[in-house]
């Protein structure tokens, strides 16, 4: 029974102690968690409305709130009365132990803040990497988001991404289109090439400057190659391309211009 009674009164003394600061603790913790989410919904307003990088802004919001959360905590501990000096070298000694096993997850931070101070690319354009083509939808804190054209979503690590070889297609507002016609060495090479140019010229969104360029560029086992280069901007590119695909086979074939393909001739003999 006096156990009990000692008990008792230790764990009065305890709540008397502790019980109001840890009271105060959890309230601190609820209303800063509820000031945090409305201060990180300002930030994303005030960075839209100062037109921020649309690349960078997820990150840097990201970036703010945990760390108004990891000091939130820290606060709420030490109202509590945990010693933060001791925690801090705690902290410090499995940080470290962490940092080891997590060094790609750690890599890709770093990639990511690379990718974000470099800017290889923005959001929105169309890149090549890592073996996938797809549009940037979003740069993370570990990872880049790429949204493929037949709408598929890639996520890419960031630390690869920052340190390997990509391709911008968005990044000049000029591209060109190659293409190879073949004709049959018994053409006039003169008319198809006459043919290729009418083709180009009826097409509005081909530029004239620079001039396109069409001449003859092998010539191959079965087939003279046409090599034809085109400049248009880099939103048509893919409607020149097949544009000039499909209206040079149709011009061809009007004015009798063969396209050769590969053919077998079989000689039957009897014994």
């Amino acid at each position: 029974m006096e156990q009990i009674t000692e008990l008792f009164n230790s764990s009065q003394q305890y709540i008397v102690a502790y019980g109001g600061k840890l009271v105060l603790a959890i309230l601190t913790l609820i209303v800063g968690f509820w000031v945090i989410s409305k201060i990180t919904k300002a930030i994303k307003k005030l960075f839209q409305v100062k037109q921020i990088d649309p690349t960078l802004q997820p990150f840097l919001v990201g970036m703010l709130n945990y760390t108004l959360k990891i000091l939130l905590v820290i606060s709420v501990m030490t109202m509590v009365g945990i010693q933060m000096t001791s925690f801090i070298a705690i902290l410090g000694a499995a940080g470290l132990a962490v940092g080891m096993a997590l060094s790609g997850t750690l890599q890709n931070f770093a990639g990511g803040v690379m990718i974000l101070i470099l800017k290889p690319f923005a959001k929105g354009d169309f890149i090549e990497a890592q073996g996938y083509k797809g549009t940037v939808h979003e740069v993370q804190i570990f990872n880049t988001i790429l949204k493929t054209p037949d709408n598929r979503i890639i996520f890419i690590p960031n630390g690869g991404l920052s340190t390997s070889s990509l391709i911008n297609y968005s990044r000049e507002d000029q591209r060109r289109v190659d293409f190879s016609f073949g004709i049959g060495y018994g053409d006039d090479i003169d008319k198809a090439k006459a043919v290729i140019k009418q083709v180009i010229d009826s097409n509005d969104k081909v530029l004239q400057e620079p001039a396109p360029f069409v001449a003859v560029g092998e010539l191959a086992d079965s087939s003279v190659n046409l090599t034809t280069r085109v400049w248009t901007k880099g939103a048509d590119y893919w409607d020149v391309f097949f544009y000039m695909n499909e209206n040079v086979k149709k011009e061809f074939d009007k004015q009798g211009v063969s396209i050769p393909f590969p053919q077998r001739d079989v000689h039957l003999y009897n014994n």
